[in-house]
C-alpha cells in the first residue's frame, strides 16, 4: 500500500471530522466543551492534506479535538484549559523511531558509554578505571565504540582490530565485554575468553567468527554470533544474582529509557526485538499506567518458543493505546562495518569474506510460516544486497502461498545495500524499508572501502530510487546504536551531509516533507497504526512534538540547532525543555544493529 493510497483512504475520515469540528463551532464563536489542553500561536505541520498547516491545536482527553486557526480554536479554552504558547514555534506529529532496541538505550546508561572514544588506549583507560572499583570476577561492560572512528589504528591489529593484551592487562580479575556500535562484534578480554572457554581451538559457530592473530590466538574480537560464547557466561554470572537484584534492573532499564526517549522528542518507540519475559514486564508497566510513550515491540526468540506461545502474545492497544506487540524479528545477516554483512561479491578491502548468514534462510522461512499463521508482521534484519535478496525471496513466497491476502506490510529493517534489481521489489511487493538516516552518514567514511565505488553508487542508502519505485520508507536511529536523537537523522536524510562537509550521493536525499513523513505518518503505516497515530486530525491521539526552530524552512545546517521543546502523549506533556541550553552531539561513526 503506498503512500498515495493511504491518503485517499484516510481524507473521508479526515475530512468528516473537519466538518463535525466546524458545525459543532458554528462558525468561530458558538459554545463548545472546553479542551483540557490548548496549543496556540505556532506553526502546525499537520501531515494532512485536507489541512496541511495550522496554527493551534485543542486537545480532550487523549484526542485531538480541533485543529485551526487562533481565532477558530478560542472557543475551546476554558477557566480548567492549560494553554501553551508556541510563539511560533513548530509542532508536528509525535515523533516515531521506526527502529530501536529499548531496553539497550537504558541499559547505555548503565555501563561504560565509547561511543565518543577516540582511541583504544582511551577505552583501556577508561576500562582500567573501572576495574580499579570493581569486585573481583564482576563483568565490565561497555557499548557504543567503532575502529573506524578512532583517530590512529590500533599497534599491533588485525584487519584494524587491537588485540586483547593492554586490554587484559588493566583488567586482569574481571572479565571485561565492550560491544562494537553496531551491536555486532564484541571485545572480549582474556579473562572473558577464559571464562567462556575459547582458546586457539575453539571453533567459529555457525554465522560467526573468532578473529585470530597470525599465530592463530584470538585477539578477543568476536563477530556476529561468536559473541553469544562470552554472552553466554555473562548470563550464568546474571543467574547467580537474586530474582529481586534482576528485576530491579530491568525496571531501571525501562525507567532510563523512557526518560532518554521523550527528551528526544520521541512519542511512540518501535522495539527492534525483545524476549517473552521483557514484554511481560513492558505489559505489567502498560497495565499500571507506567508507561509514558507508546511501544510498538518486535517479539525475538527462536522459532520453537514462537510456536508454542506466540499465539498468547498479540496484543493491540494495551494501556490506553500504550503497548501493542504484532511482530517478529529475525535477523538474516550483521553489519557493514564489522564485515558481518552479507554480501552477493566479497568485500572490496577483504576479498575472502562475502560476509556473514548470522540466520540460516531456512529458519527465516519458517519464521514466516508462523507469522503468518498467526497474522504477525515479519521484520528481518538486513544489511548486505545478498541478505535483502534472500529477505525479499522468503517474504515473495510467503505471499505468493496466501493470495487473498493482500495488506501484509512486512518489513526489511535497515535495508542499507541493495542490488539494483532488487530496489523495485519493494514497491512491488509492499515491503517496508525500515531505514535510519543517520547510518548513511555515519557509515559513509567506510562504506566505498567495503563495497567499491559501483555498489556503493548503486545501492547504498537509495531513499530517492526506493520512493520513486513507490516504497514506503520509515525512519530512525538504531538507538543505541546511534543516539535516539531524531533531529541528527532527520538532517541526515535530507543533506546526506557528512562531519567533513562532504556529500554522499546527494542525489539519494529525501525532501524535507518526505523526511517527516517518515517519521510520523508512513511510520505509523509501517506498525498498522495510520488511523490513531501519525497525522494531526481531529480524532486521532494527541501525540505532539514541539521543536525550537522550523526544520522545515531553515538552512540546512540550522537543523541540528533545533531543540525538543515539548514531547505530548496522549494530550499531556510527558517533557519541557529545561531553561539551560544543551550540547547535541552530532554523531559520528556507527552503524545498524
Amino acid at each position: 500500500m503506498t503512500h498515495r493510497r493511504l491518503s485517499f483512504v484516510a481524507r473521508p475520515f479526515c475530512t468528516a471530522a473537519l466538518v463535525l469540528t466546524t458545525l459543532t463551532c458554528g462558525g468561530y464563536g458558538a459554545k463548545v466543551d472546553p479542551a483540557d489542553l490548548v496549543l496556540r500561536n505556532g506553526k502546525v505541520v499537520t501531515m494532512d492534506n485536507a489541512r496541511p498547516e495550522a496554527q493551534a491545536i485543542a486537545v480532550r482527553a487523549d484526542s485531538i479535538a480541533a485543529v485551526g486557526t487562533n481565532d477558530e480554536i478560542q472557543p475551546y479554552v476554558g477557566e480548567a484549559t492549560k494553554v501553551i504558547d508556541l510563539a511560533g514555534q513548530l509542532a508536528v506529529p509525535g515523533l516515531i523511531e521506526s527502529h530501536g532496541h529499548f531496553t539497550g538505550v537504558g541499559q547505555m546508561k548503565m555501563n561504560l558509554n565509547l561511543m565518543n572514544v577516540k582511541s583504544w588506549d582511551e577505552i583501556v583507560a577508561m576500562v582500567g578505571e573501572a576495574a580499579a572499583k570493581a569486585k573481583p570476577g564482576a563483568f565490565i561492560l561497555g557499548r557504543g565504540w567503532h575502529q573506524e572512528k578512532w583517530d590512529k589504528i590500533p599497534t599491533p591489529n588485525v584487519e584494524g582490530f587491537p588485540t586483547h593484551d593492554a586490554l587484559s592487562k588493566v583488567s586482569p580479575n574481571n572479565p571485561v565485554l565492550l560491544t562494537h556500535a553496531s551491536g555486532h562484534a564484541t571485545f572480549a578480554n582474556a579473562k572473558a575468553m577464559e571464562v567462556a572457554g575459547i582458546t586457539r581451538t575453539t571453533p567459529n559457530p555457525p554465522g560467526g567468527e573468532i578473529l585470530k592473530d597470525s599465530r592463530g590466538n584470538p585477539i578477543g574480537l568476536l563477530r556476529e554470533t561468536a559473541s553469544g560464547l562470552v554472552r553466554k557466561a555473562l548470563s550464568d554470572a546474571r543467574a547467580k544474582r537474586t530474582p529481586e537484584q534482576l528485576l530491579a534492573d530491568a525496571r531501571r532499564e525501562i525507567d532510563l529509557a523512557m526518560d532518554e526517549v521523550l527528551s528526544k522528542g520521541i512519542t511512540s518507540f518501535q522495539d527492534a526485538g525483545s524476549p517473552f519475559d521483557t514484554i511481560d514486564l513492558l505489559k505489567e508497566y502498560a497495565q499500571q499506567g507506567k508507561l509514558r510513550h507508546r511501544l510498538w515491540v518486535m517479539v525475538r526468540v527462536p522459532n520453537d518458543d514462537l510456536a508454542k506461545q506466540l499465539a498468547n502474545y498479540r496484543i493491540i492497544d494495551m494501556g490506553d493505546k500504550h503497548l501493542t506487540v504484532r511482530a517478529i524479528k529475525k535477523a538474516m545477516d550483521g553489519a557493514l562495518g564489522s564485515r558481518g554483512a552479507w554480501l552477493l561479491e566479497p568485500y572490496s578491502d577483504l576479498p575472502g569474506s562475502t560476509g556473514l548468514n548470522t540466520t540460516p534462510v531456512d529458519e527465516i522461512q519458517e519464521t514466516a510460516r508462523l507469522a503468518a499463521q498467526h497474522d504477525f508482521q515479519l521484520c528481518v534484519h538486513a544489511i548486505g544486497d545478498r541478505a535483502n535478496r534472500e529477505t525479499l525471496n522468503v517474504f515473495e513466497a510467503t505471499f505468493k502461498a496466501s493470495p487473498n491476502r493482500k495488506d501484509w506490510r512486512w518489513r526489511i529493517e535497515h535495508a542499507q545495500h541493495l542490488n539494483a534489481s532488487d530496489i523495485p521489489r519493494f514497491g512491488q511487493l509492499g515491503v517496508i524499508a525500515a531505514m535510519q538516516g543517520i547510518h548513511c552518514t555515519s557509515d559513509a567514511p567506510f562504506v566505498t572501502a567495503r563495497l567499491g565505488e559501483k555498489r556503493a553508487a548503486e545501492g547504498a542508502y537509495v531513499w530517492r530510487k526506493l520512493l520513486d519505485s513507490k516504497a514506503t520508507i520509515i525512519n530512525g536511529t538504531d538507538a543505541p546504536v546511534e543516539d535516539v536523537d531524531p533531529i541528527p537523522s532527520f538532517y541526515a536524510s535530507v543533506t546526506r551531509k557528512l562531519k567533513d562537509g562532504s556529500l554522499f550521493y546527494p542525489d539519494q536525499a529525501m525532501t524535507r516533507m518526505e523526511a517527516l513523513r517518515s517519521y510520523t505518518l508512513s511510520a505509523a503505516y509501517g506498525a498498522f497504526e495510520e488511523s490513531i497515530k501519525g497525522s494531526l486530525v481531529p480524532g486521532k491521539l494527541a501525540d505532539i512534538t514541539v521543536l525550537s526552530r522550523d526544520i522545515l524552512t531553515v538552512p540546512d545546517d540550522d537543523i541540528l540547532k533545533a531543540k525538543v521543546v515539548h514531547t505530548i502523549v496522549g494530550g499531556k506533556v510527558m517533557y519541557t525543555r529545561p531553561p539551560q541550553t544543551t550540547t547535541r552531539r552530532v554523531s559520528g561513526t556507527r552503524e545498524a544493529g
